[in-house]
This record gives structure tokens, sequence and C-alpha cells, in this order.
């Protein structure tokens, strides 16, 4: 993996090239699921930088998908490439958006029942549920809560053939959010 920094062109080249591919074992694309998870942020009312980051949050799957990489930090990776273009409120709930996951599992058990077998197997993957001082760390660090919205918007977002507004839309809404705009 590369440590490119990403441009909105260049981000929008990343959907072009690998948005078709199948969002990590569901049954819609990467795409599809980027934009559905903006969606639900946006009829949310969520802050603009909150609905870029659901936009982008796994767009580290796409970078790594272009560099033939199979690590599973792809929210490290985005993060890093992310930040000369964003600020922390769209960069960090992207990066902690896989600990939002894994601090969902420890303090609501019910959510992990509402997990894909996907998702199951991807936080298996990623370390497991938190204990209960990892958790407590987590949710008092700065910009955790957004994460754990962009987690519950990210889980939603894998309905096959929802209607969405176009990439062009979101990618507006991140280019207001960008640092020179």
């Amino acid at each position: 993996m590369s440590a490119d920094r990403l441009t909105l062109a260049r981000i929008e080249t990343l959907f072009a090239n690998h948005g078709t591919d199948w969002y990590g074992g569901e049954a819609i694309s990467q795409t599809a699921h980027a934009l559905q998870c903006a969606q639900l942020a946006e009829q949310a009312g969520e802050p603009a930088a909150l609905v870029a980051a659901a936009l982008l949050h796994d767009v580290g799957h796409l970078m790594l998908a272009e560099s033939s990489t199979t690590d599973m930090r792809h929210q490290e990776a985005a993060a890093q490439a992310l930040a000369d273009l964003f600020g922390a409120d769209v960069t960090e709930p992207v990066r902690l958006h896989v600990a939002a996951k894994r601090y969902l599992c420890a303090v609501d058990p019910a959510y992990f029942a509402t997990l894909s077998p996907a998702s199951v197997h991807s936080l298996a993957l990623q370390g497991g549920p938190y204990d209960a001082a990892q958790a407590d760390a987590f949710i008092a660090s700065p910009h955790a809560e957004a994460a754990v919205r962009l987690r519950r918007y990210d889980d939603l977002a894998k309905v096959v053939d929802l209607p969405t507004p176009a990439l062009a839309h979101y990618l507006g809404i991140a280019a207001r959010c960008a640092r020179h705009a």
C-alpha cells in the first residue's frame, strides 16, 4: 500500500476503477455501500463532515484493491491518505469506524446479533470485541461518538438495489469539507 495522498479527483477515479467490486462478502458493490452509508448520514441530519466520512470510510479498500494488498487495516490507510485533504472531523471517524464496531460489541449485547456474517468474520480478524477498559478508552477519545454513528450507518448500508443520489452529489459535500474549501 502506497502512502499516496488523495485528492477528490483521485477518489472519483478509485470509485470508477474499483467501486464495482463486491463489498467485503456482501451482495452489493463498494460504491453502493459507500453511497448508502452517506445517504443514511445525510438523512439523519449529520454534519457535512460526517456525511463525507460516511462516503469515504472504506476508501482504503479501494486503495488496497489498486495495490493488490490484502491488509485488513483499510481504515488507517484511508485516514492517512485523506489527512492532507480533510481535517480530523472527517479523517478520525474514518480511522475509528472499525474500533467503533469493537466498542459496540463490548457495550451493547444486542449489537453483535445485528452484524452480517461477513461483518462477524471481519470482527474476528480485527481483534474481536473490546474489553471494558478498551471500551472506556475508546469512547473517551475525540471523535468516538461520531465514529459510533458512522458505524451504525455502515452496518445498515448493505441493501441490494437501494436508490441513492449519485457519487457526484456526495463528492460535492466532501468538496465543501476539504481544507481548500
